[in-house]
């Protein structure tokens, strides 16, 4: 659905987007992370061909962004920061105008379809402007969805919203997921991506790291298993940092009358557990409870991007 080859963007002398280079596939969410002022907009704009690269290719949809940007805007939907909707105009009316321009066969039965899946029958009269933030959002989502496009470009479609409002939209992209769409999701909110994205690429300029949620936790730290014991003994760090297999080990910081607690880090705690529990039986470790831990994608994105210390 989407492929890009050293996609650049420069604005006089400052590098916005550096050599990206990445791949999309049909029916995919795809998160888009990183701080602001990372280039996320840039990208998002250069794909839904507003913007033109200086350097580089990508193609959408089947077309080329330099020579077909209006095929492309025919057939994508997108949602800018700036929702983009006439304040004196009901919702009705600016979901009929937007399906109108993109040449919707019926834009009055588009319009109330949208409308219902929304639930929001009982304001479609209502002028935009006298919306709440998160009910503009919802309007502003459904007319980038008015033409039923495959792929939809979405940038911070939860910023500045209530939980509440945040929750609808989050859940209106699950839905747009289910029906099969495409959906590249700008964002630097990390339990959303975490919990709708199917891969995320982490970006400043150029992407610093792109796989799905769980391998990016994994690959920055590995899985975490913290064993409780009954006791101290720092004989037991030594026997379980002699096992092939543990990337780490150590004690965890707690308050004096916490239970002592080994962390230790392992590629697969699955098929290693069994193992590191043999072993801390055999030296004699008396053991509480053994649960496994693993770092967030906050966690995993943080370290990419600044320090973190996890302890």
């Amino acid at each position: 659905m989407i492929a890009t080859t050293r996609l650049t963007r420069r604005f006089g002398t400052f590098t916005a987007v550096d050599s990206l280079t990445l791949q999309v596939s049909p029916g995919e969410v795809f998160g888009f992370l990183g701080p602001n002022g990372a280039g996320k907009t840039t990208v998002m704009r250069m794909l839904a061909a507003l913007i033109a690269p200086t350097e580089g290719d990508a193609r959408v949809a089947g077309f080329d962004v330099r020579r077909d940007g209006h095929r492309i805007r025919q057939v994508v939907g997108i949602l800018t920061e700036a929702p983009g909707l006439y304040r004196k105009l009901s919702a009705r009316e600016n979901l009929r105008f937007y399906a109108k321009l993109y040449g919707v066969r019926d834009p009055d039965a588009r319009a109330t379809a949208m409308l219902q899946r929304l639930q929001m029958e009982a304001s479609q009269d209502v002028p935009v402007g006298r919306f709440s933030k998160g009910m503009t959002q919802k309007i502003a989502i459904a007319r980038a969805l008015i033409h039923d496009p495959q792929l939809v470009f979405l940038d911070e479609p939860t910023s500045g919203l209530d939980p509440e409002a945040a929750f609808l939209v989050r859940e209106f992209i699950a839905n747009l997921k289910a029906q099969g769409k495409t959906v590249f999701l700008c964002t630097h909110r990390l339990e959303e991506a975490e919990r709708l994205c199917d891969r995320v690429a982490v970006f400043r300029r150029k992407i610093l790291a792109l796989d799905t949620p769980q391998e990016l936790r994994r690959g920055r730290f590995g899985s975490r298993t913290l064993i409780e014991l009954s006791r101290h003994d720092d004989t037991l760090v030594e026997a379980v940092r002699s096992l092939p297999f543990v990337a780490a080990v150590q004690w965890r910081k707690a308050p004096p009358s916490a239970s002592p607690t080994l962390i230790v880090t392992l590629g697969d705690p699955r098929t290693q557990n069994p193992e590191l529990v043999r072993r801390l039986v055999d030296r004699g470790a008396e053991i509480r409870f053994v649960r496994e831990e693993q770092a967030s994608l906050e966690q995993a994105y943080l370290s990419l991007t600044g320090s973190l210390n996890l302890d």
